[in-house]
């Protein structure tokens, strides 16, 4: 693998504000004198042919003491440094003119605790660039274990060529937090220019597995084993254009292979279709050519046994409410999350994600590297096949609901055939979720929800929905539900509950009820 950054360190520097110092020793080189910057330079070019050099970097990092640097800034604002760089940009001017072109010099002085007194850090190469003053953010790259907290990693300016991430910033051009992988590993973002999309590489290729999932919106990068299967180590890479930036250009999608051939759309715009079964078009709902030019025929009808309907009651969702609504509760926020093996209930040691809402209405993701807000909706895939999506509620219900987390596995309740069904905190398939947290703001000198007597379940108690908070009665599925009556008057859970009252609302299969935090689907 090529050297992408040449990182070196230039030590016994009596003075690291002195530019002559820096950038080359007196004496003659036959002597063996202590290489500085120039010799450097010279003995990594950029591009040469055979063994003379064509080209040389233009770009140059140096990491002084950071003490230096803050007393340079308290005693003369930040003059030395400023000095410094315009010394060197001239000294290197003067030496390579004839190497750069028209390349820009650039150098950039800051300041670092890992460097020692009397040291200077000197870093350029292939991926070192540094910005012009004007020149505005072209990409922002965040990076991520879990997909719920997103840390950002650098900005790629529209002149910035090549970019490497990877374990350590002497190595590459900006280190990864909580990098998962080797130290020899490394992701290359290489960009074309503004009218091209950014591309993203691994090395070395063959120890990493490198996908982009189109609808999340961001890259995987997986450890690949010495077999050859997927280790367990990965990390997400999002790779977020700026507003500013102009929209790239869209080319026409080409048309499949297997295009049907009864939609002539197909051919000519280049529009894939997607096919119902073998030489049947979904979209136009008709039988189409076969391969080789004879219609497809029909399969032979076969007696099939129809067993009897059930309808399944499934815990699909947890709905997050509009804490503002219900100020006078005392309830500061909701909190819940999900374990290892996706179950949902109260945060703990083995929770995987988390979910919150507060007093404010703001959603938040929580995870092992912290809480952040999220804008709904969202998505997030905590582990490797697992879909956790965040909806926003429906306009009928957004005055009391904030967000809706679904279920990655629907808990589910079978009904039988024209039996009653009652369903509340206390039914089975709703009491791992039952014990999600809802924690209060401090009482004030008045009875709230939250000064209730104890019970075996004090936490699942603290959610709005009772024991027994609603029922199908004995119809066929796609019958009615109705609201049960409260056996106590509890004002959160009685404005609260948003559902239907004793002469119940119908609830076709495959629709939902909204019960406090539960939204249940009928499944037949």
């Amino acid at each position: 693998m090529p050297v992408y950054v040449q990182h070196e360190t230039l030590n016994r520097v009596s003075d690291v504000f002195n530019a002559e110092a820096l950038w080359q020793a007196p004496g003659l080189a036959l002597f063996a004198r202590r290489p500085l910057l120039r010799d450097l330079l010279e003995r990594a070019p950029r591009e040469q042919r055979g063994r003379a050099a064509t080209r040389c970097f233009s770009h140059v990092t140096l990491m002084l003491p950071q003490d230096e640097v803050d007393d340079d800034r308290h005693l003369t604002r930040g003059a030395r440094v400023r000095d410094l760089a315009q010394s060197l940009q001239a000294l290197h001017q003067k030496d390579f003119g004839d190497l750069l072109g028209l390349d820009e010099v650039r150098y950039h002085v800051l300041g670092s605790d890992a460097v020692e007194p009397g040291q200077v850090e000197v870093k350029f190469g292939h991926a070192v660039y540094l910005p012009a003053p004007d020149e505005a953010v072209l990409y922002t790259v965040s990076v991520s274990r879990d997909s719920a907290i997103w840390q950002p990693v650098c900005p790629v300016y529209p002149n910035g060529r090549l970019t490497v991430l990877g374990h350590d910033a002497a190595s590459c051009t900006h280190a990864v937090p909580g990098w998962p992988f080797a130290q020899d590993g490394a992701i290359l973002l290489i960009n074309d220019g503004p009218d091209a999309p950014l591309e993203v590489q691994v090395r070395p290729k063959d120890a990493f597995d490198c996908s982009f999932d189109a609808l999340a919106g961001y890259y995987t990068v997986r450890a690949r084993q010495p077999d050859g299967t997927a280790g367990t180590a990965r990390l997400l890479l999002k790779v977020t254009r700026s507003a500013a930036a102009p929209a790239l250009a869209t080319p026409p999608a080409r048309a499949r292979a297997g295009a049907c051939r009864c939609c002539p759309g197909a051919r000519a715009g280049g529009v894939e279709v997607a096919h119902a079964g073998p030489g049947r078009c979904r979209a136009h709902g008709r039988a189409g050519a076969a391969a080789g030019g004879e219609r497809a025929r029909p399969a032979a009808l076969e007696a099939t046994y129809a067993p009897v309907a059930r309808a399944r009651i499934a815990l699909a969702a947890l709905a997050l409410p509009r804490l503002s609504r219900y100020r006078d509760t005392g309830a500061a926020a909701v909190e819940f999350g999900f374990d290892r093996q996706l179950g949902a209930g109260p945060l703990g040691s083995d929770t995987l994600i988390g979910f919150a809402v507060d007093a404010a209405d703001e959603v938040h993701v929580l995870g092992a590297d912290g809480r952040q807000r999220i804008a709904v909706p969202s998505r997030f895939a905590p582990l490797d096949g697992v879909d956790i999506q965040v909806l926003a509620p429906a306009p009928a219900m957004a005055d009391r609901y904030s967000a809706l987390v679904r279920l990655p596995q629907a808990p589910a309740l079978a009904v039988e055939h024209g039996a009653p069904l009652t369903f509340g905190r206390g039914t089975t398939a709703l009491a791992p979720a039952a014990r999600a947290r809802r924690r209060h703001l401090p009482a004030r000198g008045r009875r709230t929800p939250c000064r209730r007597r104890r019970s075996a379940w004090p936490v699942a108690h603290g959610l709005p929905l009772r024991g027994r908070a609603g029922r199908l009665p004995r119809h066929p599925p796609g019958g009615h539900a109705g609201a049960l009556p409260p056996r106590r008057t509890a004002r959160f859970r009685r404005r609260h509950r948003h559902g239907g009252g004793r002469g119940g609302l119908p609830v076709p299969v495959g629709h939902h009820i909204v019960a406090g935090h539960y939204v249940l689907r009928v499944e037949a």
